[in-house]
């Protein structure tokens, strides 16, 4: 068995209620744009140097999530292209709202945050069973690439 396999199958054995199933859907996204626009709103210091290459996605964020995007590529180039997309959707999103939003980043990603995890541990209080990541730590990462491997199922991709 694959590692991915191992791991999605691990992660997926305390997910099977499906109320926490359905808030894992909304609060994983959630969560990972939370950390996103969070590492985001760090002043970009000595990376602005290359912001004439990236423009305003120099920042920590976008080195963050490259070093993110290496690891899923040694569990699964075809899951870490799709991580790369969502990846890509949550800085833009960053991006937009530093923009926009009368509201700072920094406070809406710290806002979703906080109410993402309360009702990801209120799901995992439903399913009777610890969140993975307190086994291992690798399973905040998994979390998204489980959702991710569920949307290559359906629509019929190999991950």
């Amino acid at each position: 068995m694959r590692k991915i396999e191992q791991l999605l199958q691990e992660y997926g054995s305390s997910h099977q209620n499906a109320t926490n199933k359905t808030i894992h859907w909304v609060c994983v996204p959630l969560i990972f744009f939370s950390i996103v626009g969070l590492i985001y709103s760090i002043p970009p210091g000595p990376l602005v140097n290359l912001s004439f290459l990236l423009g305003s996605f120099a920042n920590w964020a976008t080195l963050i999530l490259a070093i993110v995007l290496f690891y899923y590529m040694s569990l699964s180039p075809p899951l870490a292209l799709g991580m790369f997309l969502f990846s890509s959707m949550c800085l833009l999103v960053a991006n937009l709202l530093t923009i926009v939003s009368p509201i700072p980043l920094w406070a809406l990603s710290l806002f979703l945050f906080f109410v993402s995890w309360v009702f990801q541990f209120y799901g995992h209080k439903i399913e009777g069973k610890k969140p993975s990541f307190f086994q291992d730590l690798q399973f905040l990462l998994i979390g998204p690439a489980w959702l991710m491997h569920f949307i290559y199922k359906r629509l019929g991709l190999a991950y």
